[in-house]
């Protein structure tokens, strides 16, 4: 066993690279969290020999396979991990959908190699179950030590699937690298999702390109398990760049005319014919972002549209000559909400690191102790993002009710942002500054008047489709409806832009038709299941929300519920508000909700 480590020169940028995406703004921080010196971590991260046990630990807080980074001496050789058994979770959610799927779209080689994985996992002495989609997938995740997660295009668009990623990430962040996540890619030619993306950022993918390279695959998985290793290997023939199987980089182009239907999930395409616009909310908007010191407010429901919406603002300000930055709270790790201040060095960090201004941070947070994060946050904008020879900068902010769990910090943040609007009307540097806040729910948290964005600048509430607009969406899937089936579709799911959406998409390639949709709406046979299971699974990890949902959908008449439970619920999707009175969003939900729920 060799007594000290160090980083291969040539993986240190990476190595650096991992930080940010970890929930570490600084050396300082991950120092902090690992409980050693700091600096220790700087000499890990310059490349300079570290003791072999901090050498792991820090790999370990990094997610990083220690493995493949460290520069060995040559006659010293890593130390053997074996694992007599380990516990594997599949994750596929094409598997767990075959039984509606068209027996021409089927994916009958998918499902055989999740079987071959498990089986011959199984014969390896390793325990192996599929995480299906029920309430309990939770408590089989945070036992776990490897997950498996077969990337079909089913599986891309599950909302299921990124619920249980998500779970497997705050698992992975807290509980010493468990479990270790293993994507692997099955026969995927459509794009992945913003969040997908994300949260498998800096893990190593591998592709199947169909059963020729199952043996292959199945050995390589048995090795990497038997070595204790943490990552799929980089330099095995499957291995693979997330940028070559999909790029969601697009400028906006003409669609073609006949495109073909799309399976919804996530961020509209900026390319995609299949995006509404809901006059007169866009024009407004790019009217809006180009005026200096701009405030935006985008507020909606979940699977609205809203982020889809903020893309097309960021496109059109980025051709108006502006830098753009998309952010998304949603993606950001339980460690950055530790305290304000490291939220607030995650916050300029990010954006820093798109612009390429990362090395300038920690000058502007030597004096944090003294004038405070906010002070240093401010000062970071002003001596480098916002230099008087730079382009305007507009600043997409996503997901922003996510820090209405940080009472503190969220006072903190939103009083700086509405700070630095007000900037704007007495200097010019901020005049440069443009801001795209996007939330799903009423602020329900106390804020000052004075210090709240939320009551400034442009706000947009996103509506639902109406009829119009739905018929639209149908001609451009194709479907010659022009009796009763848009006042059938919507009278099952409203307006809903993604349950329309799904729904459309799957009649158009022939999967169901529209009278099948509804009679099997609710059942775990319906193209809604994923989505309804999805709900379902976290209204049961929280008991006070899951009782207040049973409350409205058992009854005929408007409910009130508290503030705070109603704009959570109506946030989620699952209810529409009249003051402090709820009822269900649509017919599906008063139907699978009142059975599930009763």
């Amino acid at each position: 066993m060799p007594r000290s480590l160090r980083v291969r020169e040539e993986c240190i940028r990476a190595v650096k690279s991992c930080l940010l995406r970890n929930g570490f703004p600084s050396q300082k921080i991950l120092a902090e969290d690992l409980g050693m010196a700091q600096s220790t971590v700087s000499h890990f991260l310059n490349g300079k020999p570290v003791d072999y046990a901090n050498f792991i630990e820090i790999c370990r807080g990094l997610g990083q396979e220690w493995r493949d980074i460290a520069d060995f001496e040559a006659n010293s050789e890593p130390e053997e991990v074996v694992l007599v058994s380990a516990t594997v979770a599949i994750v596929f959610e094409g598997f767990a959908n075959a039984r509606w799927r068209s027996p021409r779209r089927g994916s009958t080689s998918h499902n055989t190699l999740s079987q071959q994985l498990h089986q011959a996992l199984s014969a390896g002495g390793h325990e192996v179950f599929f995480i299906n989609n029920s309430s309990d997938s939770g408590s089989y995740l945070k036992r776990c030590d490897y997950l498996l997660l077969l990337i079909s295009e089913e599986s891309a668009a599950s909302e299921m699937v990124l619920e249980q990623l998500q779970l497997a990430k705050e698992l992975h962040n807290i509980n010493a690298q468990k479990p270790a996540i293993l994507p692997i890619c099955v026969e995927l030619n459509t794009p992945l999702s913003f969040d997908l993306l994300s949260y498998l950022a800096g893990i190593k993918p591998w592709l199947w390109r169909g059963v020729g390279d199952s043996f292959k695959l199945i050995s390589q998985i048995l090795t990497i398990i038997k070595e204790g290793r943490t990552s799929l290997t980089a330099d095995h023939e499957l291995a693979v760049e997330w940028k070559v199987i999909t790029s969601t980089k697009k400028s906006i182009i003409q669609p073609m005319p006949a495109a073909p239907p799309e399976l919804p999930g996530g961020q509209v395409e900026l390319t995609s014919c299949f995006y509404i616009d809901r006059p007169p909310i866009e024009s407004r908007c790019y009217e809006t972002i180009a005026q200096p010191g701009a405030l935006i407010r985008i507020k909606a429901p979940r699977q609205m549209g809203k982020t889809s919406l903020m893309a097309r603002i960021l496109h059109h300000a980025e051709v108006q000559g502006s830098r753009t930055v998309a952010l998304s709270f949603q993606l950001a790790n339980r460690k950055i909400f530790a305290n304000s201040d490291t939220f607030l060095q995650w916050f300029c960090a990010s954006i820093g690191q798109e612009l390429g201004m990362l090395e300038q941070l920690p000058k502007c947070w030597e004096l944090a102790d003294l004038i405070g994060s906010n002070q240093c946050c401010k000062a970071y904008f002003e001596q480098y993002l916002l230099s008087e020879s730079s382009q305007p900068l507009t600043l997409g902010l996503d997901e922003s009710d996510r820090l209405f769990e940080s009472p503190e910090i969220a006072d903190d943040f939103f009083g700086l942002l509405r700070a630095l609007h007000e900037e704007a009307k007495r200097r010019d540097i901020w005049k440069n500054f443009r801001l795209i806040v996007v939330h799903s729910t009423e602020v329900y948290i106390p804020l000052d008047v004075n210090k709240s964005p939320f009551n400034v600048g442009l706000p947009i509430e996103l509506p639902e489709f109406n009829s119009q607009q739905v018929q639209d969406l149908a001609k451009r899937h194709g479907l010659n409806w022009s009796g009763n089936e848009v006042p059938e579709l919507m009278g099952l799911v409203g307006g809903n832009p993604y349950l329309v959406r799904l729904g459309m998409y799957h009649i158009s390639r022939q999967d169901v038709t529209l009278d099948r949709l509804v009679k099997e709406s609710v059942t775990e046979a319906g193209i809604y299941s994923d989505h309804l299971r999805r709900h379902l699974w976290n209204l049961e990890k929280y008991s006070e929300l899951r009782e207040a949902m049973r409350e409205v959908v058992s009854v005929s008449q408007p409910v009130r519920l508290s503030s705070e439970l109603g704009f959570k619920l109506n946030s989620m999707g699952l209810v529409k508000l009249d003051g402090n009175h709820c009822i269900p969003r649509c017919r599906l939900y008063q139907k699978y909700f009142g059975d599930r729920l009763g």
